[in-house]
């Protein structure tokens, strides 16, 4: 019986939502993980410093794909990542998220090799971000879907995707910061002291954090001309986790930083957290700090035109900012509206903490009874098309 597992991840987030999945699947005595990164981040603070702080262990290969294009990048991963699939013969391929690095489902496509999506059915319906592709692609491809609501299982089944390959489990981001924030909460206050503060020259609940990444926000001057727009007019000041990639947007596209911004390179998640709950609120395009805002109680402002995490402003944790549009949303209007949001209290709908442990209990179930490979048309409750074993002439 193939026990065997591939698991590839490539980029921090990927870290981050896998962490406690990861481990229980680490830990389980019916699953041979195999852990694939495929080097999408690379650097120590974009890599090494998550497995350190989130206790992941060490991969088990490396790919360490390049590429000066998304085109040259996703070639890169599928090429290298192929042979070794080919190597492993795993029962499944998982993939998480909607990056780069997702595309290797190609790889294990062409190989035969099952195809399981983690964060599967997300649509934000924005089709100039390569994100979206990405996920679109990945579901198609895919045999099973871990979606985490029901809305986007029914975003899948309209698609055309077979409603009995998509488990719907809950958000990961809640399991992750229940055991590694809430659990460890003493540890934080004791982190984020006066010296924590003074070296970063900002005031405990006395300025906002951002971030900002996305191609559509940073690649052209326009968008990202609004968002630093935004930023400087901020009653406080911006501490800016910057990526390597929006500084060099910054520097080619010459757009100088707002005195009130302090720009500073990518830092731990330990670090990142920190200064998020001793934030007055978060100004990002990240799907993934939205979401953390959103269950740590901070305000945050969604610099995107559209978004795949509605449930943010379900929630009313969050404003949003559409930096391709910025005469639409008034600077002080959205100081102000993050002032009411602050310091009030939300519930909201990301889940319960156990996502993991269902996708790990289903996982380990299928590997148990082969139950992997159900791409197979005649599975679907959905009409297919009439050429599907029709007789020849």
């Amino acid at each position: 019986m193939n026990r065997r597992l591939a698991v590839i991840l490539g980029i921090r987030p990927d870290v981050i939502r896998a962490s406690v999945l990861l481990q229980m699947l680490h830990e389980s005595p019916d699953c041979n993980l195999h852990f694939v990164w495929t080097g999408q981040h690379y650097s120590d603070n974009l890599k090494d410093v998550f497995f350190r702080e989130l206790q992941v262990r060490r991969p088990d290969t490396e790919l360490n794909v390049g590429g000066d294009t998304d085109a040259a990048l996703v070639a890169s991963v599928i090429a290298k990542l192929s042979p070794v699939l080919a190597d492993l013969n795993p029962a499944a391929a998982v993939f998480l998220g909607d990056t780069n690095t997702v595309m290797g489902c190609v790889a294990a496509a062409q190989l035969n090799i099952p195809v399981v999506h983690i964060e599967g059915c997300m649509r934000s319906y924005d089709w100039r971000m390569p994100e979206e592709k990405y996920r679109t692609v990945t579901d198609h491809l895919s045999d099973i879907i871990y979606a985490y609501f029901d809305e986007y299982k029914q975003q899948g089944i309209r698609e055309g995707l077979n409603p009995d390959n998509i488990v719907v489990v809950g958000n990961l981001i809640v399991d992750v910061l229940e055991r590694y924030y809430f659990a460890r909460k003493d540890y934080y206050d004791q982190l984020a002291d006066d010296r924590f503060f003074a070296s970063r020259e900002i005031q405990r609940g006395k300025y906002f954090v951002m971030t900002a990444h996305r191609r559509e926000n940073v690649q052209s001057a326009e968008p990202l001309t609004a968002i630093m727009n935004l930023a400087g007019h901020a009653p406080l000041p911006v501490y800016f986790l910057a990526g390597y990639r929006t500084q060099r947007s910054l520097r080619e596209m010459n757009i100088a930083l707002p005195a009130n911004v302090i720009l500073v390179d990518p830092v731990g998640y330990d670090e990142i957290l920190a200064l998020i709950v001793n934030s007055c609120g978060v100004l990002t395009d990240s799907g993934t700090i939205v979401e953390e805002t959103c269950v740590l109680g901070i305000p945050s402002v969604q610099m995107r035109k559209s978004t795949e995490r509605p449930q943010v402003y379900d929630a009313r944790s969050s404003v949003k900012f559409d930096p391709a549009e910025p005469e639409r949303y008034p600077f002080a209007d959205i100081y102000r509206k993050l002032d009411t949001l602050r310091g009030g209290e939300w519930r909201h709908a990301l889940g319960d903490g156990k996502s993991s442990e269902r996708i790990a209990q289903d996982l380990l179930r299928r590997l148990a009874e082969n139950d992997f490979s159900r791409h197979r048309p005649e599975t679907y409750h959905l009409p297919i098309g009439r050429s599907y074993q029709a007789d020849g002439v």
